[in-house]
């Protein structure tokens, strides 16, 4: 299958370094790069595209878990930036942690962004227009999934495809950024949150639950992929996603916690702010890396491989991260006070 697998790429590449592009080509390509530019703006901007693009194209599942992921993204950022991070940490500690998240949300939706466009454009032509995908240097196994997709319509797998891609995409401009590997992964804060699993990526619900896993071994390539896999089975759970999908309908993102917070306890007080009002638009510029799936064919099997289904009722977790949100601020006050 690896062998198989890398000859189908390769083929991709040398055709892609032959393909010229008609009139009606360019001038698609142009509009999707304007959208694209459009919408990568900030957090905020990329979860409601996200968003957006799932309720005109549900079959696309991709895009609501990325919303929903962006939703967390957000969060995390503007707990930074609220009452408890202040205490424990100075601005330049914070700072790296937030361009950390930043950085990730702004290249994955980069790279998605085009392809789910590119899609769309193939759905309302009725033919696939996947090889435009050069032009956004996407991975030759994001273009190779997209033509499968089309036709054999296999929902899940795109969706895992896409899982597989874009934590690739990260993994050496983010995760292997010297900087970032000096100013975050390698500080006794991301250790302690890390060892003490207070980082979760949750999904909310109108009825004030909380689903969802912690993050352990962030920096490592597999654990990402099999939590985004993990995830992507919690969220269309059928006896869950539709609450799921109520929750991102009726709640406009604001990047604060008090998006869900507020169903959860409804007298709470906010204490994380909106993320406008505390970050200014982040400018950034691609940066071109070599096709991943050249150096990473060989572990595409097992990254494909199905997780065994949980009952997505036993992922509730809304009094476990209520706790552990009181113990960290618990923590953080008697660091601050001894």
């Amino acid at each position: 299958m690896y062998v198989k697998d890398l000859t189908l790429y390769k083929e991709l590449r040398e055709k892609r370094l032959k393909y010229k592009y008609s009139f009606q080509e360019n001038n698609f390509i142009t509009t999707i790069r304007k959208n694209t530019v459009k919408y990568n703006v900030d957090n905020i901007s990329r979860t409601k595209a996200y968003e957006a693009y799932y309720g005109q194209n549900n079959e696309i599942r991709w895009a609501f878990l990325a919303s929903m992921v962006s939703r967390n993204a957000g969060w995390n950022m503007t707990d930074l930036e609220g009452k408890w991070f202040k205490l424990a940490l100075e601005w330049q500690k914070r700072y790296p942690i937030f361009m950390t998240y930043e950085l990730a949300n702004w290249m994955i939706f980069n790279d998605a962004y085009p392809q789910l466009l590119v899609y769309e454009l193939s759905k309302e032509y009725n033919k696939p227009l996947f090889h435009l995908l050069k032009e956004f240097h996407v991975s030759c196994f994001m273009e190779a999934e997209w033509e499968y997709f089309w036709e054999k319509r296999d929902i899940a797998r795109l969706m895992t495809s896409l899982i597989i891609n874009e934590q690739n995409l990260i993994q050496e401009p983010v995760l292997h950024n010297r900087k970032l590997k000096r100013k975050v992964f390698g500080t006794r804060v991301y250790a302690f949150q890390d060892l003490g699993h207070f980082s979760c990526v949750i999904f909310p619900t109108l009825k004030g639950k909380l689903y969802g896993y912690s993050v352990h071994g962030f920096q490592k390539l597999h654990n990402r992929i099999a939590l985004g896999k993990k995830l992507a089975n919690l969220l269309f759970d059928p006896a869950l996603s539709q609450s799921f999908l109520d929750f991102s309908e009726y709640t406009e993102p604001t990047g604060s916690r008090y998006d869900y917070e507020q169903y959860v306890h409804k007298e709470i007080f906010r204490e994380t702010p909106f993320l406008r009002a505390v970050y200014p638009v982040i400018p950034h510029q691609p940066s071109l890396q070599e096709d991943w799936v050249f150096r990473e064919a060989r572990h595409l099997s097992k990254w494909r491989e199905m997780i065994p289904y949980t009952n997505g009722e036993e992922k509730e977790i809304t009094k476990w991260f209520i706790h552990k949100q009181h113990q960290m601020h618990s923590l953080i006050a008697l660091k601050k006070w001894l």
